[in-house]
């Protein structure tokens, strides 16, 4: 089975996305946050317990050049049957080398804050042109507005007229500094409306909305959907909030879902993780759309 990843990281880690820190203006007398308050509320959240053989992606005091960690992912890839990966990097410079050092394995999904205005739409236009980025990543999570604000309406005209995607962070996020609702779906339908012409994904399916997702997937022809972050084995458990998800996904939705493996945040082999998917109940086609064929479609890949 051939395999396009929605999400991956570079082996070694790439830094902490700058989105992750305290809310809010930066300043020398701001007070530390209250323990578990923010970010630190992930690892309250969650507890991982880490296969014995999976490789170490989430430390940040890897010094190679990241040309040669996305070596060594090359190979991870070429072992799992994963034939070109989303890489959205901690810098857009990073994702760049990436993407350039692999041009065939990787796409770069580049990140541009909202409020850079024209400048960000500017810099937009030059990644992509000069330096080969096929994407736009968007997550509220990060710069702490939803993505339907005003203020990434010049990034998404300019992604029309590059003819990109946008990958929307779709779910509701732990860090409880923020509103829980963010990112929740309805924000798409308002993108939606307003660009039927630009191709929108929306990163993690809108958890723990799912029937939300579903039903706006029907609505637009241009919206998709990828898994990441999720545990693939639990989308077919009952009780998980993921029914509608896989009774749709297995029927009137199938071509509207691809997956993101997420291998570092899960710390599973790639292999695992699509052994999981492989072993959800879908009918066999719907397997290889969601792992393949809906990607090369979305994504433009020949």
């Amino acid at each position: 089975m051939r395999v396009i990843d929605l999400e991956t990281v570079l082996p070694g880690g790439d830094g902490e996305h700058p989105g992750t820190g305290q809310r809010g203006p930066a300043g020398p007398d701001r007070l530390p946050n209250p323990q578990g308050y923010g970010w630190s509320n992930y690892d309250t959240v969650f507890t991982r317990s880490d296969t014995p053989d999976a490789p170490a992606v989430n430390a940040v005091t890897d010094t190679r050049p990241p040309a040669e960690r996305a070596a060594e992912l090359v190979k991870l890839m070429d072992q799992a049957g994963v034939v070109k990966s989303v890489v959205a990097a901690a810098s857009n410079a990073v994702t760049a080398e990436v993407v350039q050092a692999f041009p065939d394995r990787f796409i770069g999904f580049a990140h541009l804050s909202p409020y850079d205005g024209m400048r960000a739409v500017r810099e937009l236009e030059r990644l992509v042109r000069e330096e080969g980025i096929g994407g736009l990543s968007v997550a509220a999570l990060y710069d702490v507005v939803s993505p339907s604000d005003r203020r990434y309406y010049p990034l998404y005209a300019k992604a029309v007229e590059l003819g990109i995607p946008v990958r929307i962070y779709t779910s509701m996020p732990y860090a409880n500094d923020r509103p829980y609702d963010l990112a929740h779906p309805r924000h798409l339908d308002t993108i939606a409306m307003d660009f039927p012409e630009l191709t929108i994904i929306a990163g993690l399916s809108g958890w723990p909305w799912i029937n939300d997702m579903v039903g706006l997937l029907r609505r637009h022809p241009n919206l998709f959907c990828d898994t990441a972050a999720h545990r693939p084995k639990y989308l077919g458990r009952p009780g998980s909030g993921w029914e509608q998800f896989m009774q749709f996904g297995n029927t009137l939705i199938q071509d509207k879902v691809m997956v993101g493996l997420s291998w570092g945040l899960l710390g599973m082999s790639m292999e695992d993780i699509i052994d999981e998917y492989l072993a959800l109940p879908l009918k066999e086609s719907v397997k290889e759309k969601w792992l393949y064929s809906n990607a090369c479609r979305v994504l433009g890949i020949e």
